[in-house]
């Protein structure tokens, strides 16, 4: 029986992707959202595709802000965005 592949759903295009194609934004349980390129940080998570066009939905449809029930600043739209665009993957 072959492995099961995990699905998630990005928030921008709405899409069912596999999991390793999509990134994972997390609010920490101190409030600090980031993004988690190897998705082992503690915290709620939502996903998003690897493109910067998804961002873009997900700020304009405020998706990322349903999904942590907070209100984000424009600094954290622009630090993630910063981040899709270099490739990020240093954070551990």
């Amino acid at each position: 029986m072959p492995k099961k592949i995990p699905l998630r759903q990005c928030v921008g295009c709405r899409e069912m992707k596999e999991k390793a194609q999509l990134i994972r934004a997390v609010r920490s349980p101190e409030g600090e959202v980031t993004l988690d390129f190897k998705g082992k940080k503690p915290g709620r998570g939502a996903y998003l595709c690897k493109n910067i066009e998804c961002l873009k939905r997900a700020r304009k449809s405020r998706a990322l802000e349903r999904a942590f029930s907070q209100a984000l600043p424009p600094e954290v739209y622009e630090q993630m965005e910063a981040e899709l665009a270099k490739g990020g993957g240093e954070d551990g």
